[in-house]
């Protein structure tokens, strides 16, 4: 009797409102008039909670199509407990959540599910090997968890008050199965990878340097898992987890990295599990350069900041819409030097080129390897400084402009954007069939805008550098 009339008491004094626990599509309502409740609703339904257990995502419910009714919604809300008594109970004393009363677009939901798949999914982690107390042993696997678009609007449709009755919508998810469920046959490959250190080598291909991100074992083997391997007797190759790898040199990054040089982070990461899986612990990885900013100084022309820039100035017209004149204080884009850099990078060969001193010095493993006279372009058809590489090989190349056959020949970048003509190394031209030109003028400007060597280094060079070696060319 004592709880009759507790309830009896309660459901008076809230007899103009709506029960003290009852809760819409997560907002709370109790105490609310039903116009009050509808003003909550506008308010609070800005914003759901997409959950796959205790993980959880906030979004704005027009990203999955749900647009909620307010006054549907608040007559609901105040109904709980009125239209039958057992609901009374709950609403006074505990939680109720009425489920809201919602449209869903579900074409516009299966579009965003499908969007943001990638970012509720939870990749599965092979098998791998660790090492533990100084010895290398093998890891379980974990399945992972991919989004079941088909399931979660199946939900939605059959019943989406229901499934948002909390403010949140529960995914349906599936499990991903890892490729690879038992690493002990790798246990003693990984145990020799793991006697060293991994030194991971940051090439800067404009400045030719390169600094070194060390990690004992102890902490990069925590990134080792396998993966399939059809050649591999066991059938298995090691790897490195790629989500570890990233977070590793996306920190490292931002820390050693100024504002202009940044990494691509997908190819970093695969340098490094292609280096793991030669079972090489000394990846190297490429630095980028953004596109700079130049404001424009008195007297400066296209032709002189593209020379101080080393690029080639049709390619600073480009980047900036066809640019034929300046203002002092204007601001002009200058491209990046990896516009010439296509190629792969090989960070053990280098080419310096002197245009002021007519000398070339060619490295391989930061030493000295040649060093030859060369002859660069005149005056009216200059060789271009910059940053580039070796583009093409041709035995024999011929230059149309100037009737001219050139031994040799290893392309390294083109003057103007787009066009075939291209500057590069070669031997002694020759004109008509036979007659050999600039024999004698090694070490003075006499080509067209190449870099001319000796028949005899120009062979040796063309042998030596393959497509990609970079090229530093210095005014």
């Amino acid at each position: 009797m004592a709880c009759a009339a507790l309830t009896l008491v309660l459901g008076l004094v809230y007899a103009g409102g709506i029960l003290p626990g009852v809760r819409a599509g997560g907002v709370a309502l109790g105490g609310l008039s039903e116009k009050e409740a509808v003003s909550a609703l506008q308010t609070g339904w800005q914003a759901i909670t997409v959950r796959d257990g205790d993980r959880a995502w906030t979004f704005h419910p027009g990203m999955f199509g749900i647009s909620l009714d307010v006054e549907a919604t608040a007559r609901a809300a105040y109904a709980q407990g009125r239209a039958q008594f057992g609901g009374l109970l709950p609403g006074l004393i505990g939680r109720v959540d009425v489920p809201p009363v919602v449209v869903v677009d579900l074409a516009t939901a299966e579009v965003n599910l499908r969007e943001f798949a990638a970012q509720f999914e939870q990749p599965p982690v092979n098998a791998g090997v660790r090492l533990i107390n100084g010895q290398a042993q093998p890891t379980a696997p974990v399945a992972g968890r991919a989004l079941d678009v088909a399931g979660t609007l199946a939900r939605l449709r059959q019943n989406a008050g229901a499934a948002l009755a909390d403010g949140s919508l529960e995914l349906v998810m599936q499990p991903v199965l890892p490729a690879v469920t038992d690493a002990s046959p790798m246990v003693e490959r990984a145990a020799r990878l793991l006697s060293s250190f991994l030194d991971i080598r940051v090439f800067d291909p404009v400045t030719g340097d390169s600094v070194y991100w060390s990690l004992p074992p102890t902490a990069w083997g925590e990134w080792l898992t396998a993966e399939p391997d059809p050649d591999s007797p066991t059938g298995l190759a090691l790897s490195a987890d790629a989500r570890q790898v990233r977070a590793y040199l996306e920190a490292e990054a931002g820390a050693a990295l100024d504002g202009s040089r940044y990494l691509k982070l997908d190819e970093a990461v695969a340098g490094v599990q292609a280096a793991i899986r030669q079972e090489r612990t000394d990846p190297h990885i490429r630095v980028y350069h953004h596109d700079r900013q130049h404001i424009v100084r008195p007297g400066e022309t296209i032709i002189s900041i593209a020379w101080d820039y080393g690029v080639p100035y049709p390619y600073i017209q480009q980047a900036n819409g066809g640019l034929e004149s300046l203002t002092p204080g204007q601001s002009i884009a200058v491209p990046s030097p990896d516009t010439f850099l296509l190629y792969p990078i090989n960070p053990d060969k280098r080419i310096v080129v002197s245009i002021s001193r007519q000398r070339a010095w060619v490295y391989e493993n930061e030493t000295l390897k040649w060093e030859w006279p060369v002859s660069t372009g005149i005056n009216s058809s200059p060789t271009w400084p910059g940053i580039y590489q070796i583009i093409s090989h041709v035995d024999n190349a011929y230059a149309a402009n100037w009737n001219l056959w050139m031994p040799n020949f290893m392309g390294v970048y083109r003057p103007i954007p787009g066009a075939d003509f291209t500057n590069g190394f070669h031997g002694f031209p020759t004109r008509g069939g036979s007659q050999l030109l600039w024999t004698n003028s090694l070490g003075t400007r006499v080509t067209y805008g190449c870099i001319l060597l000796s028949n005899e280094n120009a062979q040796a060079l063309y042998t030596w550098a393959e497509e990609g070696v970079v090229v530093e060319i210095q005014a």
